[in-house]
């Protein structure tokens, strides 16, 4: 699950600027999820606020706080993203945007690469990096069979249909844009 600071799932924005448009509309691809709102959205951004008193470690490497610049208004903006594969020996942090290419913090990155994550009590200056369809289904392939249930789930949430099999996270992952954010050299911060 991703929450930014106002308590939205995944990949939604903070300032009407930078508002996903559609929200859980169909189009070409599968029907993404509605915005949370009300009580699920103030549980939504919860993590924010731990990660922000310190408690970023309760998550492991399975979380990390994205700070990124929004596109329209320049303010710096912050979600709490899932971990889809991390390589430390290669500093990168892969993240799936379960809202599509219409996501907030993914139209930010792409508008500005640059940004810092928070993963534990660590920060880590980083540059956005989007995936391929071809890479974003090897992706899904390997994850799936590390974390069957949640692979199933994921799908579910954003839309696919998939039947366990590794042709069909190949499909389901050539349809999720992925983000590979990739470690400064030096760019560790304090």
């Amino acid at each position: 699950m991703t929450v930014d600071e106002h308590g939205h799932e995944h990949e939604h924005g903070h300032g009407r600027d930078e508002q996903r448009e559609g929200a859980g509309a169909g189009g070409d691809g599968p029907r993404r999820p509605a915005l949370p709102r009300g009580g699920r959205r103030r549980i939504a951004r919860l993590p924010i606020g731990l990660f922000r008193i310190g408690l970023g470690p309760l998550f492991g490497h399975r979380l990390l706080l994205l700070h990124h610049t929004g596109r329209v208004s320049g303010r710096d903006r912050k979600v709490v993203l899932e971990v889809v594969a991390h390589d430390p020996e290669h500093g990168t942090w892969t993240l799936a945007s379960g809202f599509g290419p219409g996501a907030a913090w993914y139209r930010n990155l792409k508008a500005t690469p640059r940004a810092t994550i928070q993963v534990g009590n660590r920060r880590h200056a980083v540059t956005a990096r989007f995936l391929t369809e071809a890479e974003g289904a090897e992706i899904m392939a390997r994850y799936a069979p590390l974390h069957p249930r949640t692979a199933r789930r994921l799908c579910a949430f954003m839309g696919f249909e998939v039947d366990g099999s590794p042709a069909a996270y190949r499909r389901a992952g050539r349809g999720i844009p992925f983000v590979r954010l990739v470690a400064d050299p030096g760019g560790q911060r304090p």
